[in-house]
């Protein structure tokens, strides 16, 4: 794989967007997902909007309900290949 050159980022996703993203691409309403999730529709509705910080507890908490591993959320820009140390 010599002729493989990573992706190049196009956009910026917020942590909010990354959550929405996630949650449609599961055919998810955000009420199913709070449903799911136990947490209330209006407060991830704030989350989705960037109005109201993640959270550790809700980043478990979503990403479980999500299927996904909580750093999916909280760091929704990482690129592996520009921001490791190695």
């Amino acid at each position: 794989m010599k002729t493989f050159r990573p992706a190049k980022r196009r956009i910026r996703v917020s942590l909010g967007e990354s959550v929405r993203i996630l949650r449609e691409l599961q055919g998810l309403s955000q009420n199913e997902l709070s449903r799911r999730g136990g947490m209330p529709q209006a407060t991830l509705s704030a989350i989705e909007n960037d109005r109201v910080k993640l959270g550790v507890e809700r980043a478990k908490v979503l990403a479980r309900t999500l299927k996904c591993h909580p750093t999916v959320l909280v760091f929704p820009g990482w690129d592996v290949g520009r921001n490791s140390a190695t």
